[in-house]
């Protein structure tokens, strides 16, 4: 226990010498604190340090209440969740009060009362900042009772009050939240009616229930997130709202697959277990992101939408778990993840993608198989040299390996094939191996055979070779040969 939460009592928290801060002016001391310390207000948020995080910087300390808008999957909660550390980390509150009623300034009916009947003998309690973050969700269903409160029938009939007296009223969510963060996420849900319930509370931080005269003087944090896409589809928030809102600030995904890796690592849920048993080499990292990038930018889905950044976590855990399955059948202590392992993120990603007319024809198992295609086709671009026209074995890279495939060869490999027989097969293909020593020098044992399927794919993109996809397994001819058979 810290020496102030020691204090018991009105009369001690006064000789202390405690002064009360609103929940703004709180947030706004604390954070000038630690810019003023240079450390991270938002740690783990990545790709928004010169751009959403100064934004907020600038929201708090001008006290505003704040609306992060963008599109699925931009931390947007996260963000708001990260508030709770700027504030102190405890503070007095009138004990048994149902609004956290401030010692030095009660503003409910119970804290007014019991400070002027006990004077400096109130007990009080301390609240620690864990417990001042309150969030709802906006549904459609949403009530003004729910938020701001209503007169409760059986209160009154229970302790023999009229409805007169405002012990009668029983408090919504928002009251409740009285010196805490208050979140609503998908603001653009909650009806338009009930919008307007909010715009006292947000310009003069007051409330009035079910007529009563009174003025209950909030101090709350407000915070609210909304998509763009809501705006036009499911709803809006109401423009006199949107003008109480001191700071709308737009959020974003991030724009390297550098930044994106970092995020998808730091929030993808592995097990120390499948982190020991399965290596992810740099390479299908890489991948993954770019099968979200290329999402974004793909005809066949709807940008209005977004993709999620839940897309690449959830994705690379599964191909994470598709490397660990396939050990354990194969006995292996040990793997790695390789490229044909790609078609278990397929999960991942048609769940995550809205798509247009043209998508919805095409079917979202194509446009997952399209989506991966291009992440390597574009990746191969990135690191490997492609030539449209061979004229000479030596002036194209590839030369050994299509000319292995000419002569009528093929090659299959299996999904769920042990690491021994996936490099067995891959040695066949003569000069696979030397044109990866020779283009990639950084790679390991296992990744170097990872490289070499990622040219068989990357061939296979740039149609220099045919690939047919079976239910256990991919096959590599010569292109010729793909199509007579």
């Amino acid at each position: 226990m810290t020496k102030i939460q020691s204090i018991k009592s009105l009369g001690e928290l006064k000789a202390s010498g405690y002064t009360s801060k609103s929940i703004k002016e709180e947030l706004r001391a604390n954070l000038l604190d630690k810019l003023s310390k240079k450390e991270a207000t938002f740690p783990g948020i990545w790709g928004f340090e010169h751009t959403v995080i100064p934004d907020i910087e600038r929201a708090i300390l001008s006290r505003h209440n704040i609306n992060l808008l963008g599109l699925r999957g931009q931390a947007k909660t996260k963000l708001a969740r990260m508030l709770v550390h700027l504030l102190d980390e405890y503070i007095p509150v009138i004990e048994g009060s149902e609004l956290n009623d401030d010692p030095l300034a009660p503003i409910s009916f119970f804290g007014k009362k019991i400070v002027a009947e006990k004077g400096d003998e109130t007990p009080i309690t301390w609240l620690h900042r864990s417990d001042r973050y309150v969030e709802k969700l906006a549904t459609p269903d949403v009530s003004v009772a729910d938020l701001i409160g209503d007169v409760d029938p059986i209160k009154a009939v229970n302790e023999k009050l009229t409805y007169n007296d405002e012990r009668v009223i029983h408090f919504g969510i928002i009251p409740r939240a009285n010196r805490c963060i208050f979140v609503i996420n998908e603001m653009p849900d909650l009806q338009a009616r009930i919008q307007v319930a909010l715009f006292n509370i947000l310009q003069e931080g007051d409330v009035q229930i079910r007529g009563f005269k009174f003025r209950l003087r909030l101090d709350t944090q407000f915070v609210f997130t909304a998509n763009p896409e809501d705006y036009t589809n499911r709803g809006s928030i109401v423009t006199p709202l949107k003008d109480r809102i001191g700071s709308q600030i737009l959020t974003h995904y991030p724009k390297s697959i550098e930044l994106a890796k970092k995020i998808t690592e730091q929030e993808a849920r592995l097990t120390d277990a499948q982190q020991k048993t399965v290596t992810v080499p740099e390479l299908l990292k890489d991948l993954v992101e770019q099968v979200v990038m290329e999402a974004r930018d793909n005809e066949y889905v709807d940008h209005k939408s977004g993709v999620s950044a839940r897309l690449s976590i959830t994705a690379l855990e599964n191909l994470v778990s598709n490397a660990e399955r396939r050990a354990h059948l194969n006995r292996d202590k040990k793997t790695t993840a390789r490229i044909s392992d790609l078609h278990g993120i397929i999960p991942s990603i048609t769940g995550k993608i809205e798509m247009v007319y043209e998508g919805e024809q095409e079917g979202s198992y194509n446009v997952a198989n399209i989506l991966i295609g291009k992440a390597i086709r574009t990746l191969f671009e990135k690191y490997l040299p492609i030539t449209d026209k061979r004229d000479k074995e030596e002036s194209d890279p590839f030369g050994n390996v299509l000319e292995w495939f000419e002569n009528g060869k093929s090659l299959q490999i299996d999904f769920d094939t042990s690491d021994a027989n996936y490099a067995r097969e891959l040695n066949k293909v003569h000069g696979l191996g030397a044109t990866v020593d020779t283009y990639i020098s950084d790679s390991g044992k296992m990744d170097k055979y990872v490289w070499m399927e990622f040219i068989l794919y990357g061939l296979a993109e740039h149609s220099k070779l045919s690939r047919k996809f079976y239910e256990d397994k991919t096959s590599f001819t010569d292109l010729l040969g793909g199509y007579l058979g």
